[in-house]
């Protein structure tokens, strides 16, 4: 690209190592994306209740008085059936967030419950669970962390014999560790990972689900520790995510959906990127994403959910083609997933533009420094359908902007190709945009199309961006003024006659 170090009375066009300083500036943008993707994941909790359930929530809105929850606490240390019924009590008033505040302030109830969880009656273990699953997914921290005492047992009944005591146990394991390091921290010294990594063999569609869906909260939380990372990595567990996202796989939509974030905070944390490679991270992400495509493409009426799986896919392709761009290129030199990811763009742009924005994203990563696959986007005439979204806002214009400045910097001869795909024009219209960042964008484009060719200037002329370029010399970025001058100085300048 260009950069000055000066602005004296006559503009100086500067060296070479600007193209250098501008493909450091864009690499440590998107290393901040990267981790404001992390970062910014929502904190979801699991809360297993049937359509009566629900019901009854819904039509239950008296409080709970302290005096109420000690007589049902006390019908707790009876036996037989009036103690299951007394859970069971238990268990629905503890859906009002005010009667769980009451609940856990009264002494001992923590402990009397996961006593009971621990103990050998089957009807009561599952209602003390249940009631445990109603704590665990509350959105106070002190109410979850209340039953830390209940771990233990948790994960050793995780190797049980029922199923559905499995998954609920899984679940409630999955919102516990959603809330601070110390949970995760003291889940890992109990350990969560061997007890997960079995999990994810279980041949019961629902317990692999609800494991994917712990492991992703054990590695989702912002602070999650290296360490918490480094110990998945060195178990079994990549492997299996890998293995349960084949497409052909029988595990279920749901269960790739938690498979497929459990990879995209592994690769977002860094922390071995190297090692996923190995294991096949990126092929298998490509593979998937290259079939998904062709489920958009052939179907625009695609299952309810599909983009929650195609999301983290997308993540994960972004970021190892950002930190293992040769190694992830490798596998995409024919181009289909480019078809793909623009298909994604198309179907996603209207009701899920952050999808069109990732699926930018990637194309982004992916282009930054390969001239075969800029050569594939013009060959497919990929540039067309991408300059259609330059008007629309939301990062989508950016991320486009970014792709053509990818393709335009690999020479004048791509210049030349992309120019004649009416890019020129589209462009001069992103100028008079209020967004700083595509109008510096913009220039940068149209600097490298109009020195690419002497021939460019008299076309930018008739299609009205001298204009714009006049009017962002009085612009309030001092940048930016300094960039429209330069564009203009070399337009008026004296060029030798085309040859």
């Amino acid at each position: 690209m260009w950069r000055l170090e000066c602005v004296p009375h006559k503009l100086q066009r500067q060296c070479s190592s600007s193209l250098e300083d501008f493909k450091h500036k864009r690499r440590e943008y998107e290393k901040a994306l990267r981790k404001a993707r992390k970062d910014q994941q929502l904190i979801s909790k699991r809360l297993i209740r049937d359509i009566l359930e629900q019901e009854e929530v819904s039509g239950n809105s008296e409080s709970l008085s302290k005096e109420q929850a000690d007589e049902l606490f006390q019908r707790i240390h009876h036996s037989g059936a009036e103690k299951v019924i007394a859970l069971r009590s238990v268990r629905k008033a503890l859906r009002q967030k005010e009667a769980q505040q009451v609940f856990v302030r009264l002494n001992s109830f923590v402990h009397v419950l996961v006593g009971v969880f621990s103990g050998s009656n089957a009807a009561c273990q599952l209602e003390a669970a249940y009631c445990l699953l109603e704590l665990s997914q509350s959105d106070e921290a002190s109410i979850a962390l209340a039953c830390l005492p209940a771990t233990p047992y948790l994960l050793t009944f995780l190797s049980g014999q029922s199923p559905k005591f499995t998954e609920l146990c899984l679940n409630i394991l999955g919102n516990l560790a959603a809330e601070k390091q110390a949970v995760r921290k003291q889940l890992l010294a109990q350990g969560v990972i061997p007890s997960l990594a079995l999990c994810l063999q279980s041949p019961h569609v629902a317990v692999v689900e609800a494991a994917g869906y712990a492991l992703s909260q054990l590695l989702q939380g912002k602070e999650s520790s290296e360490a918490t990372v480094r110990a998945v990595l060195e178990s079994s567990l990549p492997s299996h995510l890998l293995r349960l996202l084949e497409g052909t796989s029988t595990s279920g939509i749901g269960t790739m959906i938690e498979c497929a974030w459990c990879l995209h905070y592994l690769v977002c944390s860094n922390v071995d990127n190297g090692l996923l490679m190995a294991q096949g991270a990126a092929a298998k992400c490509s593979s998937l994403l290259l079939e998904l495509g062709g489920v958009v493409l052939k179907d625009p009426a695609i299952p309810q959910g599909l983009q929650l799986l195609i999301s983290p896919l997308l993540r994960c392709l972004g970021n190892l083609s950002a930190s293992h761009g040769q190694e992830c290129r490798a596998y995409l030199k024919d181009g289909r997933i480019l078809v793909a990811l623009c298909a994604f763009v198309c179907h996603f742009f209207q009701q899920y533009s952050f999808m069109a924005r990732e699926s930018l994203w990637v194309l982004n990563n992916l282009t930054a420094e390969d001239a075969e696959l800029c050569s594939t986007c013009i060959h497919l005439n990929l540039i067309s359908v991408l300059i259609y979204y330059l008007p629309f806002a939301k990062g989508i214009n950016v991320m486009v902007l970014r792709l053509l400045c990818n393709i335009a910097e690999k020479g004048p001869e791509y210049c030349k190709k992309i120019n004649q795909q009416e890019v020129l024009q589209a462009v001069c219209a992103t100028l008079i945009m209020a967004d700083p960042e595509v109008v510096q964008l913009s220039l940068e484009l149209l600097w490298m199309i109009v020195s690419s060719s002497c021939q460019v200037s008299s076309s930018l002329i008739n299609k009205e961006g001298l204009s714009a370029l006049e009017a962002l010399q009085y612009n309030k970025d001092k940048e930016i003024r300094v960039r429209a001058a330069y564009i203009l100085d070399h337009i008026f300048k004296p060029v030798s006659p085309c040859i």
